[in-house]
């Protein structure tokens, strides 16, 4: 292991469950943002940028069935629909391709984000590149 990711492996270590959350969103949230943004040339990297978020929301969703889950029932229930919401959306996104179409991801991702973190993600998008 190189310092800079011992250096990144101890950064996570130190970080909060939301924090990490939060930082996990922005991550791919900016690789679909970064496709979008230079489309021609990175269109070839949607398919595993759009797996690699339907896989954290998998995450997130089966964390609010978790018995243990402290968020409240209706919360729970408005991120699972919300996760539905992507999961059909990245379906959509792949069977018309289009840089436009990845807005409302992105824009999810980045809104979840920031909530998890009080408003605070300009640091963790900085750190989390």
């Amino acid at each position: 292991m190189n310092v800079s990711q011992q250096y990144s492996a101890n950064d996570v270590l130190s970080l909060g469950q939301n924090e990490l959350e939060s930082r996990a969103l922005i991550r791919t949230a900016s690789a679909l943002n970064l496709i979008k943004e230079h489309w021609e040339e990175r269109k070839h990297e949607l398919p595993e940028a759009l797996e690699k978020n339907r896989r954290l929301w998998t995450i997130i969703a089966s964390a609010m069935k978790e018995s243990d889950c402290p968020q409240p029932a209706e919360v729970r229930a408005n991120i699972m629909n919300l996760a539905l919401f992507v999961f059909q959306r990245t379906v959509n996104v792949l069977a018309e391709p289009n840089p436009d179409n990845l807005n409302i991801l992105i824009n999810i991702n980045m809104n979840i984000a920031k909530g998890l973190t009080g408003g605070k993600t300009d640091n963790l998008a900085d750190n989390g590149e």
